[in-house]
C-alpha cells in the first residue's frame, strides 16, 4: 500500500471533482491517498511524506494555474523523484475534434517544459461548462466560444464532459505501477 499524494488547483470545482475520483480509485486499489488542494496545503507540509504524487490542475485563457505551475516548478526536483502522473482539466478536449484534443496536449507539454517536471504518465480530462457559476461576463464569453465549437449554449443550466471511465483508467494503471 503507498501513501500517493492527490495534489491539485481547480478554479470552478471540476478539477477538485476528479481529485476526489482518483483518491477513490486509489483507496478502491488498496492504497492510501490524501487529497490536498494545492493552496490549501497543511503545514507542515513534504511531499516526501509520500510514496507516489498526482498533481491535476484545470486549464484557463490558455494556461494552467498559476499557483499551480509555480508550485511544481518549484518542487520539480521532489516530484521528478517519485512515481507521479499529471492530470490536465480542459474544456478544449471536450469538443472531441482531433484539433480540440491536439490543444489540450500542447498545454500539458507547455507545462512540462516549464516546469521542468516529467510525471511517469498525464492525462487530458475534458471538463465542463458551468454556467451556473459564472458571472454575466465571463458566461457570456463562454457561451461564445461554445458557439464557435458547436458547444453547449444553453446557460440556464451546466455540463460536464469528463469520462469518468478514462479517468478511472488512468488511475488503475498509475495504481497498479506502485504495487
Amino acid at each position: 500500500m503507498a501513501q500517493v499524494l492527490v495534489l491539485y488547483g481547480s478554479t470552478e470545482g471540476q478539477a477538485a471533482t476528479v481529485a476526489e475520483r482518483i483518491a477513490d480509485v486509489l483507496e478502491t486499489a488498496g492504497h492510501d491517498p490524501a487529497v490536498v488542494h494545492i493552496k490549501h496545503r497543511p503545514e507542515p507540509f513534504d511531499l516526501t511524506d509520500y510514496d507516489a504524487v498526482i498533481v491535476g490542475a484545470s486549464i484557463h485563457m490558455g494556461k494552467h494555474q498559476k499557483y499551480v505551475r509555480k508550485y511544481v516548478k518549484r518542487h520539480a526536483d521532489e516530484l521528478n523523484r517519485l512515481p507521479s502522473a499529471f492530470f490536465s482539466v480542459s474544456l478544449a478536449a471536450a469538443d472531441d475534434s482531433e484539433e480540440g484534443w491536439e490543444g489540450a496536449r500542447e498545454y500539458v507539454a507547455e507545462f512540462l517544459a516549464e516546469t521542468g517536471w516529467n510525471p511517469d504518465a498525464t492525462a487530458v480530462v475534458p471538463g465542463a461548462l458551468k454556467y451556473s457559476q459564472y458571472g454575466t461576463l465571463k458566461r457570456f464569453v463562454m457561451k461564445q466560444i461554445a458557439k464557435r465549437t458547436s458547444g453547449d449554449t444553453d446557460t440556464a443550466r451546466d455540463y460536464e464532459y469528463t469520462d469518468w471511465n478514462e479517468v478511472e483508467g488512468f488511475t488503475s494503471d498509475f495504481a497498479e505501477s506502485l504495487t
